[in-house]
């Protein structure tokens, strides 16, 4: 029930179970506790035969492990769905004309909606890309949204991931296990499926390979290796699309084209679905002591000889520096109002907002502007006095680096923990993809979980978990 200005997704004020989820309330209420602990057991299981398994840098008890998985689904209304859908659109859709302008007129800057200098002087900003012509005016073919929910039908933009989103290979893995799991539930509700995600992001991939490369161009996919925290799903998405995983030393360049080294001699490759970092896919352009790209790939890039997904330069769109600016750049480059909101945000380049944000700490969340996975951020009210000074040092040493937004009350879904069924702070990250024929998103996406009681932190690098995420359909 919803206590605390907390919006729980499952029960109304009322205490009675939102039409969505009354299915799944009767389910839970029918269900003997030690069936959900028997049910996550094997669930354990089956994504350990699979070796999904998410590394953990930094971490002393070892490299790898898996993340949990909550075997209660999250359900969202089809009209709830519609209405997210639209705003994700509209919002990568802006993103997208924002990111085709820096690289080429920058209307938006000589419009002054954005400084110059929080553009040009970005470190994530890459002069290499000025006025190349990406197929399709296409430079986020896979964009991971950050959605959070504070009421009925309100909803907020948490973040933007437009570099190498991941998490889409446990979207896929939670459902396979639940339908594995629990079959009847999958009859008794109309849940939208997320199955046909590889065929459409190959479909949206092959749409945007170069010109030459008529009829069924080579797709394969980009991995830094196996010791990368998602290699998972780097090798998972290459399998289920059907293409090559390949690493830098698998690569090369000559006759201006990228080439695989296969046991069949060399063969052209038309799209790659990098999962590299810019700084690493080519040490002849970028980071020389970054040796796992392709030497000579950023000119075969910038002469249209091969394609990159996601392009070169779309961190300064992400990069939660550029987040302030995101409704304005839907209404500069739209016309519209955004159907999503931001959350309201301070930037502490900004003496006005610093000195509030300074005397406010114990009562925001402070994250590093290049900061990601949940490091490099601070959650003033459930961090220490020592955490607050040193965010203070932070802040004071370096203003724009940071930003701050007050603490949201995220809404709840019911999770199965050590005590039972209880309410735990979700987010959602649907998967928008990008090619030339237009946009898509399968229904849903992946539900992260802070599975500590009152803790607002999802990512999985944190201790969050995942659910699987059901769209009704009408």
């Amino acid at each position: 029930m919803a206590t605390d200005g907390v919006f729980d997704e499952m029960f109304g004020r009322d205490g009675h179970a939102r039409t969505p989820y009354e299915n799944i309330a009767r389910w839970l209420a029918e269900t003997p506790p030690d069936q959900f602990e028997s049910k996550r057991e094997q669930a354990d299981l089956l994504f350990r035969r699979i070796g999904i398994t998410f590394n953990v840098y930094g971490s002393s008890a070892g490299t790898e492990r898996l993340i949990p998985f909550d075997v209660i689904p999250r359900i969202l209304a089809a009209r709830e769905w519609r209405t997210l859908e639209a705003g994700l659109f509209q919002r990568v859709k802006a993103l997208q004309m924002f990111l085709q302008d820096i690289y080429h007129d920058q209307h938006i800057i000589r419009a002054g909606i954005i400084p110059a200098s929080h553009i040009l002087r970005n470190d994530l900003y890459r002069p290499e890309m000025k006025n190349i012509r990406l197929p399709g005016d296409v430079y986020v073919h896979i964009a991971g949204i950050d959605v959070v929910r504070v009421a009925e039908g309100e909803f907020y933009v948490l973040e933007d991931n437009l570099r190498t989103p991941s998490g889409v290979s446990y979207m896929l893995e939670d459902r396979a296990v639940m339908m594995r799991l629990f079959p009847k539930l999958f009859q008794d509700n109309a849940v939208a499926p997320v199955d046909h995600y590889p065929a459409e992001l190959l479909r949206q991939l092959r749409s945007v390979a170069p010109e030459r490369a008529a009829g069924a161009p080579t797709v394969a996919v980009l991995t830094p290796g196996p010791y990368n925290s998602a290699y998972f799903e780097h090798a998972f998405l290459a399998e289920e699309m059907g293409v090559e995983l390949v690493e830098g030393q698998d690569l090369f360049v000559r006759d201006d084209a990228v080439w695989m080294r296969t046991t069949r001699g060399p063969r052209r490759v038309d799209v790659l679905y990098r999962r590299l970092d810019d700084d690493c896919l080519d040490p002849l352009a970028f980071n020389p002591d970054c040796l796992l790209g392709v030497p000579g790939l950023l000119s075969v890039y910038r002469n249209g000889g091969v394609s990159l997904a996601n392009a070169i330069g779309t961190g300064v769109a992400d990069d939660k520096s550029t987040y302030p600016y995101v409704p304005d750049i839907i209404r500069f480059y739209l016309g519209e109002e955004p159907l999503i909101g931001n959350v309201p945000t301070y930037r502490c380049g900004r003496p006005d907002d610093r000195a509030y944000v300074l005397e406010h700490l114990p009562e925001l969340v402070v994250k590093e502007t290049q900061g990601s996975g949940g490091y490099g951020m601070m959650v003033g009210p459930k961090a220490t006095r020592e955490e607050h000074e040193k965010f203070r040092r932070l802040i004071l040493d370096d203003p724009d680096g940071y930003i701050a937004q007050p603490t949201l009350a995220l809404s709840t879904c019911p999770t199965f923990v050590d005590e039972g069924v209880a309410p735990r702070h979700v987010d959602l990250r649907p998967f928008v993809l990008t090619g030339k024929d237009g946009m898509a998103v399968v229904p849903g996406g992946l539900t992260r979980v802070a599975l500590t009681r009152g803790s607002l932190v999802v990512n999985s690098s944190q201790g969050g978990g995942t659910k699987d995420t059901w769209v009704l359909e009408d």
